[in-house]
């Protein structure tokens, strides 16, 4: 495809956010007579899904403390109902399965759940939780749990397909996609805004930027010459400056290389995706020995497009600075790409502290690239906002694969109807100290 040299909207990244945006914006135009997708240009350095997108695990809830959260993923969920063959969305229902000192914050959720009208149920008391658990899978064997709360929508999506179908849905409405073609900053004019993209094959003009870029996000922001840190002011009232704006985790998943079909429910069927957070310790599936007696969380669920139970546990920090992190986070020179030895020891001893059936087989774990960089915002929350005049940046916070209606909302307030659900993810609620409410879990997304 020749190169044009100028665009109405130029997309950065075909993944989730890029490729959502870009369809839904094109449907938005044509239904509007505003113009069509033959005005949407969507580019990427490597290919449709090459990203964080195409590796990720693809689990879909609602399962939020922050209200916020919890609006935005309904309506995702929402929009993967549309048509779960074409966006291979299999709705298998979400677990969150927590000790004590999740329960008061896990019993929030659930209520909060009911007022939006999204269909979970709760379960209270260590006995009770057994009980339900044992009555879904018999082998259940964790400890330390006082609450189950059972979302009865949401699931998993297959990665790759679901990308691939909201590329066709794009260029279905005209949208054109160039792969391969890397961006290396942006042409400014006297007032700021952005002029043009600059990209390895020559510039390209447009009316307006948007970025879904997932963990490349720093690097675009970095060349848009966006502040690198910031004033939060906190819950205590109190500002705090000079605060990173991006911080990268590394995120923890992984295969176990068995036949799917081993974790059937006790009526033959799919299980939901489990999540389990507990306080008990953990001990070694392989020689007993201690690995934490901290608060410690894992998520898994059988999948045939992985092969095997596929899932992930608790990322950690980066503790190198942003600034030195590798260009290309979920690159193969990455170290973190694929993930070593101490995580699948940890996580496999999980699986089998959760199930009798997953004992014994930590030697059939895969190895393989999975897990990778995340980029964090500050406070660990989406920024969705417009940058620059005429930049719209969507930076997800590696809340990312789960929120495929963004896009739309997204194109809405591209065209000036505004939505209230991204008023939260605002850039301004830094400074204005509007911050997302933090539960106990030991995940840094939750």
């Amino acid at each position: 495809m020749a190169l044009p040299t100028r665009v109405k909207y130029l997309v950065i990244g075909a993944g989730i956010h890029g490729l959502s945006t870009a369809w839904q914006l094109g449907a938005a135009l044509r239904a509007s007579g505003r113009g069509s997708g033959a005005d949407i240009l969507v580019v990427d350095k490597g290919g449709i899904a090459s990203g964080a997108s195409g590796i990720a695990c693809g689990v879909i809830r609602n399962n939020y403390f922050q209200p916020a959260m919890r609006l935005l993923m309904a309506h995702s969920v929402a929009i993967w109902e549309t048509d779960p063959a074409a966006f291979s969305y299999h709705p298998v229902g979400y677990m969150q399965i927590s000790p004590e000192v999740m329960h008061r914050d896990v019993a929030s959720i659930y209520e909060q759940q009911k007022a939006i009208g999204y269909e979970s149920v709760f379960i209270e008391g260590e006995a009770d939780c057994t009980r339900y658990m044992r009555g879904l899978l018999d082998d259940w064997q964790a400890k330390n749990i006082t609450s189950v709360l059972h979302e009865k929508r949401g699931g998993y999506a297959n990665n790759t397909k679901s990308i691939y179908a909201l590329a066709a849905r794009a260029e279905a409405e005209g949208v054109r996609i160039v792969t391969g073609l890397k961006v290396t900053g942006f042409r400014r004019d006297a007032s700021g805004s952005v002029a043009a993209v600059v990209t390895e094959r020559g510039d390209i003009g447009c009316e307006m930027v948007i970025v879904g870029a997932g963990p490349w996000v720093k690097q675009i922001w970095d060349m848009l010459e966006l502040p690198r840190t910031i004033a939060i002011k906190g819950r205590d009232g109190r500002v705090h400056e000079n605060v990173p704006m991006w911080v990268y985790w590394s995120l923890q998943e992984g295969t176990l290389g068995v036949d799917p079909m081993l974790q059937r429910t006790n009526a033959g069927g799919m299980p939901p995706v489990i999540h389990v957070d507990t306080d008990a310790p953990l001990y070694s599936d392989v020689d007993g020995s201690l690995i934490t007696d901290r608060l410690w969380g894992l998520y898994y669920k059988p999948d045939f497009n992985f092969g095997g139970i596929q899932g992930g546990a608790m990322p950690y920090k980066i503790d190198t600075p942003v600034d030195e992190v590798a260009v290309d986070p979920y690159g193969p020179e990455s170290p973190d790409f694929v993930v070593g030895a101490e995580f699948a020891h940890m996580w496999c001893s999980a699986l089998a502290f959760c199930q009798k059936r997953f004992e014994g087989r930590m030697d059939l774990f895969k190895k393989e690239p999975s897990g990778g960089i995340g980029c964090f915002t500050a406070d660990s929350f989406p920024v969705i906002d417009r940058f620059r005049d005429n930049v719209y940046v969507i930076a997800d916070s590696n809340h990312g694969y789960k929120m495929i209606g963004i896009g739309k909302l997204v194109a809405d307030d591209i065209l000036g109807r505004g939505d209230e659900l991204l008023r939260p993810f605002r850039f301004s609620r830094f400074a204005a100290g509007e911050l997302h409410p933090l539960s106990n879990s030991p995940f840094p997304w939750s």
